[in-house]
């Protein structure tokens, strides 16, 4: 039994062969000498890049599988299109070709319905976007984008964010090797601060059990309302100081609750 066998699709990914430059080189020129069989030696032999690829994506819930066949026809597109004569290695054309096509997928099976009109700018603005990387070999700003549609900014910016992933508020934004922070928080909270008094004279209670600093922090992010980010640099630590030195007094403050309950 051979070790770090990973199976996507019924491919042994222990297995994929990896290509050397002038072996691609070679290939895409039989292939477009019209040898079919290059091709798909072109396939097989660039599948890692697919794999590559797909663990950008990772962290969204989909099926791997899934995510591995739309990659590979990503990849199937790149070698179709892939010119020699462009000086350009295959990987950095292909890459931006099988990232489109996922992102494609996962915006065609999002669950959050955008208007037609909408959804049709923004695959417009992405072709656009694609194509001038391919020429460029850079990212195109906005502005580019726009002009080449003959649009305003405006519309393109709203078009792209309207077909965005939705984001969970759970979701790890940094690690610093201790507790991660997350999306939620970064969220400042503007809701009606008004509790039942009850509530309040027992987490007052409970907060009055914590050193200075950490009654600060949590007056600071609950009941003003701020974020990590503007606690830190009020007080001068780092957020990653900030997201544990709240975890542990919140922990604290439930054990006195639970006590005093």
């Amino acid at each position: 039994m051979k070790r770090n066998k990973v199976e996507i699709c019924g491919v042994n990914t222990s297995q994929l062969p990896v290509l050397t430059n002038a072996e691609m080189r070679k290939l895409f020129a039989e292939l477009q000498a019209g040898d079919l069989s290059a091709r798909e030696r072109l396939i097989h032999g660039n599948l890692r890049l697919v794999l590559s690829v797909i663990q950008r994506f990772n962290n969204r819930g989909e099926n791997v599988d899934d995510l591995f066949q739309v990659g590979c026809i990503g990849l199937m597109k790149a070698i179709d299109n892939f010119d020699l004569g462009q000086n350009v290695k295959f990987s950095t054309y292909a890459v931006p070709m099988i990232i489109g096509e996922i992102r494609r997928y996962l915006r065609d099976n999002n669950p959050i319905r955008v208007s037609r009109s909408l959804r049709d700018i923004a695959y417009k603005a992405l072709q656009v976007r694609d194509q001038l990387t391919n020429e460029r070999l850079r990212e195109p700003t906005i502005t580019e984008i726009s002009e080449q549609l003959n649009l305003p900014k405006e519309d393109v910016v709203f078009a792209l964010d309207a077909i965005q992933d939705p984001v969970s508020l759970f979701e790890p934004i940094y690690h610093d090797g201790g507790d991660p922070i997350y999306v939620m928080d970064q969220i400042r909270d503007d809701r009606n601060q008004d509790v039942l008094w009850v509530e309040e004279i027992a987490l007052r209670e409970a907060m009055n059990k914590l050193g200075q600093r950490e009654q600060k922090i949590l007056a600071m992010r609950f009941f003003e309302g701020k974020t990590q980010m503007e606690v830190a640099e009020e007080i001068g630590i780092s957020q990653a100081q900030v997201s544990r030195l709240e975890k542990s007094a919140i922990q604290h403050m439930q054990k006195f609750i639970k006590i005093q309950g």
